[in-house]
């Protein structure tokens, strides 16, 4: 009986063996084009092995992985017969240069000519981390520093550490009127770095921070002081869905980025409060050079009718041509649409032109919902622009839009230019 059972067993391990000597197996991966990006780093990101079955899913599902790199600017593969059921596999790598200066100008609130001067590396030690720091003069002196290593333990965790000291000059709104106060916002913050898989990821930790608010000019009220001093921590959470792909300056598909906050704080004007808005963002390619792009915004944080609400209506951040923070408020509805068509496109330049229509709506602290129905609260902003991309530079994208006003309930503004690095969304 025991010499039969063997006899079996014996068959189904030669039969399971020569199933498994039948799959397409790779033998050997390779890694071709990686100048400053380390091919360690690459096979350790990489889900298609060496002695692994050879997996068409796997293969596409790298390649999108592969170009969301920031050094990375395009890249494709090949599948090579060997022997038998033998292949090998070749990552072929176009590489951006990741080292890259931070610039912008801007006039602030007061009519203050601001400048901001930063220096990142993207791909520092050639392992997909992000270091550096910036200086910014508004009138005031601020300063960052931000690290980011999202497969610095493994390819799914990873760590994120950022300090920043930042000083402006803001408006705060109240009783229909507004004052200027100096606002500095003193951080601490470290999040760990979650990839569930290819398309699904979460960023978690906490923020250690003080905000000081000292008067400068404008309206006065017995109910707001001149002087605020705030101890807060923040806890933190986004939850990111990509499923976008990339071709150069294209984009394609769906995106959507959760941002939660819960602050913790015990002061006369400010309580414990959420906040949290998610982005929607969609993407599609129209013929060889078009790309319509789309990004909704709706967010809320706890109503309390305070001064010091969250959400900001300004140029760069939601309407462009409305003006520098011309308002706040406990909630946002917002719409970002353009159409990108690049008229020139050769080795390492590519120039878009663009389109867009932006469409916002706010929630007034201590508001109601339906704020965002409401007529004097509702921004159209329309206009054009131009984008200068460096296809070789990572996210050197110069940009240029003019917005004028189709219809603003406040009548804050008649347009204006917003510029900036980086496509807008």
């Amino acid at each position: 009986m025991i010499r039969k059972n063997f006899f079996f067993l014996t068959l189904f391990l030669l039969f399971v063996g020569f199933l498994h000597s039948q799959e397409n197996q790779v033998i050997q991966v390779k890694i071709e084009g990686a100048e400053k990006l380390k091919t360690s780093f690459v096979n350790k990101i990489l889900t298609t092995k060496k002695y692994q079955k050879l997996d068409s899913i796997k293969l596409e599902n790298d390649l999108i992985f592969l170009k969301r790199l920031p050094a990375i600017s395009n890249a494709f593969y090949e599948v090579h017969f060997v022997e038998k059921n033998n292949y090998e596999v070749l990552f072929f790598l176009e590489e951006n240069f990741t080292i890259i200066p931070e610039v912008n100008f801007w006039t602030t609130t007061n009519k203050q000519f601001a400048f901001k001067i930063g220096l990142y590396d993207y791909n520092l030690f050639g392992r997909n981390i992000t270091f550096g720091g910036f200086y910014q003069n508004n009138g005031f002196n601020s300063y960052g520093v931000n690290f980011r290593a999202p497969n610095l333990f493994t390819k799914k965790w990873g760590l994120a550490v950022n300090h920043q000291n930042w000083k402006s000059e803001e408006p705060l709104f109240f009783k229909n009127t507004s004052a200027n106060y100096l606002y500095n916002n003193i951080s601490f913050e470290v999040l760990a770095l979650h990839q569930f898989n290819l398309k699904n990821s979460i960023d978690f930790g906490v923020n250690i921070f003080s905000e000081d608010y000292t008067y400068l000019s404008g309206a006065t009220d017995s109910s707001v002081p001149q002087k605020l001093n705030l101890n807060k921590a923040l806890f933190k959470l986004v939850y990111t869905y990509d499923a976008l792909n990339y071709f150069y300056q294209y984009v394609s598909g769906f995106k959507s980025v959760l941002y939660a906050q819960y602050v913790l704080t015990e002061n006369d004007f400010q309580n414990e409060f959420l906040i949290a808005w998610n982005d929607f963002l969609y993407f599609k390619r129209v013929g060889n050079k078009g790309n319509w792009a789309n990004r909704l915004r709706f967010g809320l944080s706890t109503n309390e009718n305070s001064p010091f609400a969250p959400f900001a209506l300004d140029n760069n951040v939601n309407i462009r041509g409305v003006g520098f923070l011309v308002d706040r408020g406990t909630g946002v509805a917002t719409l970002n649409s353009e159409f990108r068509y690049t008229i020139y496109d050769k080795n390492w330049l590519a120039i878009q032109t663009n389109i867009f229509t932006d469409i916002g709506s706010w929630r007034d602290p201590g508001g109601e919902l339906n704020d965002f129905l409401k007529s004097e609260k509702l921004r159209i902003y329309s206009g054009f622009g131009l984008r200068f991309i460096s296809k070789k530079v990572y996210n050197a994208t110069f940009r240029i839009d003019y917005g004028f006003k189709v219809y603003d309930g406040k009548s804050n503004s008649k347009g204006g230019l917003v510029f900036g690095i980086g496509q807008y969304f």
